[in-house]
């Protein structure tokens, strides 16, 4: 193989290919035994990469998928705010949705790696904080109408020079935020994931020589390159649109329509999104950094999804949006929950993509992460803050049922806490979990996922929650005749007996015996109901996921359990 004038010959670079996906691995490993927040350490909320010199992804862990698709936006960012001015020993921090972020509670730790005083390389750690500040507990309003609502923002600052902490940086984060002890332990795990990555780098140019490692990168990108333009060659060329709604923005319950067009044309493809509306009040918004990685999943997963990932597989990708949309947003548009917009502009793509690759792309899922914040005070009288990203149902393909419990869309290697986490740390109990049978699926010759429902009582007093559900009116579709999947849907159970019902909710006051249940919804099926064979309908009423009943009332028949 050849970069420039440097030949690395095949062994070598499978062996350096091999060092960069340990390390990035060993980052991980680092990280999650180092961290204080569960939701880093148990939920795994945290993605590590390296960099070339010039910001261009080459190895990444199986970590948040969203983080690693803005691995090089944040870290070119960088490069332009401070230059030359870089030392080695710096490290910078960045929570900047408008400079290549998510938004203000994932805090990137980025690392320039020198050899001979030239850098060569940069590491990346990006976490999600508990919390950052701002008007809630968890900083993730959803009814925000403005980013200096969602807490600190630390738009690239040193937080190291020169191989010492800046004080001055710790003390700003420390007296902003609720739990600073935890805080400022995750940010020295983060620190310590990117210290290990400096070495390891370090030990690659001592054994081959930093101009044969810089080669392997090139060569390494350039072989990615190659494929993902041979897997979209063979595709055929043509415009592929899809439209969807999302239901509300936190502050409107109004449906807000988006789109997309997808061109392939030769060996590119392009992601058009123009004629989305404007921003958002709500916090639902995302910026353009979160858009291209929204995208840059959704592509992967057509060219090559079981391959290590990095930024050669996207050369041949352009994405289209003008400033100041809903997926383009700008400074002071909120994005405490862009998640949730994000993931619509993944689930256009996918859904466009859908009937040129049935095989790989599904019929619609529950989409949303189904986030509760729940806050208040222990028993010790310590505050506490409880998040978990909740898993759900996933569409049907023409051969296969679709999946159940899955984690949403491009949210990557991520868990929910076991109960017996849950019981030990929070004062909460776990009532149920389970499937979410009730709810049901698309049905379909493939049926859909089903989704979960997982219940929460409130064990102590004064006790607040809040939440963003998307998918809680528009259902996820179904393909070639299936049917549309089942919403989401936020339950409050109150001690008294009453019954409430939310989809995007900004504040709940909750008392002991007051249960949170959390139901997520059914993906969309695949093909005539009428087709699906007796056998798996009467499997799935032995399995307790359907009722004699309703196997009759959909499918026509109950099988071989009639």
């Amino acid at each position: 193989m050849l970069s420039g004038t440097r030949t690395v010959d095949p062994v070598t670079q499978e062996i350096i290919e091999g060092k960069l996906m340990a390390t990035v691995d060993e980052m991980g490993l680092v990280m999650a035994r180092t961290s204080m927040s569960p939701v880093i350490y148990e939920i795994l909320d945290f993605a590590c990469g390296l960099l070339t010199a010039e910001g261009e992804l080459v190895a990444q862990m199986n970590g948040i998928t969203l983080f690693t698709g803005t691995f090089g936006f944040q870290v070119r960012a960088l490069i332009d705010r401070f230059g030359p001015r870089l030392v080695e020993g710096d490290i910078l921090l960045s929570n900047d949705p408008y400079a290549g972020g998510t938004h203000s509670c994932d805090f990137a730790i980025v690392k320039p790696i020198f050899v001979n005083g030239r850098i060569v390389a940069y590491a990346i750690n990006v976490a999600h904080y508990l919390d950052v500040g701002g008007s809630v507990p968890g900083s993730l309003a959803p009814n925000a109408t403005s980013v200096f609502q969602e807490g600190l923002r630390l738009a690239g600052v040193r937080v190291v020079r020169a191989g010492a902490f800046d004080d001055d940086i710790l003390h700003i984060i420390a007296e902003n935020v609720r739990m600073p002890e935890i805080a400022l332990g995750d940010l020295n795990a983060q620190i310590a994931t990117v210290r290990v990555a400096d070495r390891r780098v370090g030990e690659l140019a001592a054994k081959y020589g930093a101009q044969t490692v810089l080669a392997a990168f090139a060569n390494l990108l350039d072989a990615s390159e190659k494929q993902a333009r041979a897997a979209i060659a063979a595709l055929p060329d043509g415009r592929y649109e899809a439209s969807d709604i999302i239901d509300g923005d936190g502050v409107s319950d109004d449906p807000i329509a988006i789109q997309v067009a997808v061109t392939i044309e030769g060996d590119r493809l392009v992601a058009d999104f123009t004629g989305c509306p404007p921003t958002v009040a709500g916090p639902i918004n995302c910026a353009r950094g979160a858009l291209q990685s929204a995208v840059k999943t959704i592509v992967k997963a057509l060219v090559g999804p079981q391959a290590p990932s990095n930024e050669g597989w996207f050369r041949p990708l352009t994405v289209i949006c003008p400033p100041g949309t809903i997926f383009t947003a700008e400074k002071p548009s909120p994005t405490g929950w862009y998640y949730e917009g994000s993931v619509h502009a993944s689930e256009l793509m996918w859904k466009a993509l859908a009937p040129l690759k049935p095989e790989r792309f599904s019929a619609g899922s529950y989409s949303s992460l189904c986030v509760v914040y729940i806050a208040g005070k222990d028993a010790h009288g310590e505050p506490f803050i409880h998040i978990e990203p909740q898993h759900g149902g996933w569409g049907a393909t023409p051969t296969q049922d679709g999946a159940g419990a899955i984690i949403a869309l491009t949210d990557g290697d991520t868990y929910n806490y076991s109960v017996e986490v849950i019981e030990a740390r929070f004062p909460l109990r776990v009532r149920r979990y389970g499937f979410n049978v009730e709810g049901g699926v698309g049905a379909g010759r493939r049926r859909g996922g089903y989704g979960v429902l997982r219940e929460y009582e409130i064990l102590g007093a004064d006790t607040t929650a809040y939440g963003s559900f998307g998918r809680t009116k528009v259902a996820p579709w179904g393909m070639d005749g299936g049917s549309e999947g089942t919403v989401n849907v936020l339950e409050i159970a109150r001690a008294g007996g009453a019954v409430e019902r939310h989809g995007r909710i900004a504040h709940l006051d909750l008392v002991s015996g007051d249960v949170v249940r959390i139901v997520s919804g059914g993906g969309g099926g695949w093909g005539d109901p009428k087709q699906r064979e007796p056998a798996r309908i009467a499997e799935d009423i032995r399995n307790g996921f359907l009722t004699e009943a309703r196997a009759r009332e959909v499918y026509g028949t109950a099988g071989d359990a009639a």
